[in-house]
């Protein structure tokens, strides 16, 4: 059964997923486009925050304040973040060591 905080916290993620793809996709369009090394420390950014947020409602849960359903979602966030991450970082490590294959 859906209580009406977890209702709420999925339509808060789904508005800042909305968000950033509409940021995201407003700095594609625009005359200053962000380099890769901001757009990195943007998402080390975010996945701190996120993390932090996942910190703090463990520590709420553990005080008794705060729902399981909260806990889980927050937690599974930061797991899709970090793997999104690494999978960026995988991603770079493959193309320059395809960039160091080159002859030259």
């Amino acid at each position: 059964m859906t209580t009406p905080v977890a209702a709420a916290n999925a339509y808060a993620s789904l508005a800042r997923l909305h968000d950033s793809a509409a940021t995201a996709k407003s700095a594609l369009s625009g005359p200053q486009e962000a380099g890769f090394g901001s757009m990195l420390k943007d998402a080390l950014t975010a996945l701190n925050q996120t993390a932090r947020a996942t910190d703090a409602q463990s520590q709420a849960m553990a005080a008794g304040k705060a729902n399981i359903v909260d806990v889980v979602t927050a937690v599974a966030e930061t797991e899709v973040a970090i793997d999104a991450l690494v999978s960026v970082r995988d991603r770079v490590i493959q193309s320059y060591e395809e960039i160091m294959r080159m002859p030259i």
